[in-house]
């Protein structure tokens, strides 16, 4: 049988968040973790992971293994920065992310800033409006990149040439 091996090994993994949870127990308390992670290639793929256990490393464990089956493609333009400014939102948690010019960097806090460094975005100015939540943060960001829309994609709905599309956007 031939043996098969899993693209999962230029897979970049952040721990974005950990949170101690405490059940209180005619014994006293138990204490449980809660693990918050994200995942990518950074070549356009992202993925984000919750997982649950009595131990910190098999919390992580889980929430690695859950965002590595949550993977999502997003258009990088020049595979470095994004297409346009985007607006993600996710209960009170608001992000706002903007294409910034060659050399920028990240200019990012907490949670945005790992989905940034996974995705493979070099480039970008985001803000974090609203809930500090990483969880709600995180989830605004995935649902912004997925928002945004490449001219690639944008040509092929409209039936016009990526030129034209791209030309009508720079003589604005």
């Amino acid at each position: 049988m031939p043996e098969y091996k899993k693209p999962e090994s230029d897979i970049k993994e952040k721990l974005v968040a950990i949170n101690r949870i405490t059940k209180v127990v005619k014994g006293g308390r138990r204490f449980g973790f809660a693990a918050l992670v994200v995942v990518g290639n950074q070549k356009g793929s992202v993925g984000i992971g919750q997982g649950k256990s009595k131990q910190v490393p098999d919390a992580i464990k889980k929430a690695t293994e859950v965002a590595k089956r949550n993977l999502i493609q997003i258009p990088l333009k020049e595979g470095r920065t994004l297409h346009h400014d985007v607006k993600g939102k996710n209960g009170s948690g608001k992000v706002f992310m903007r294409a910034a010019p060659a050399g920028t960097g990240i200019i990012a806090g907490g949670a945005i800033r790992s989905v940034c460094e996974v995705l493979g975005v070099q480039d970008v100015v985001a803000k974090s409006l609203g809930s500090s939540n990483p969880h709600n943060v995180l989830k605004a960001c995935v649902n912004g990149l997925r928002s945004q829309i490449s001219p690639k994609i944008l040509s092929s709905i409209r039936g016009k040439k990526i030129s034209e599309i791209v030309q009508k956007r720079e003589n604005k």
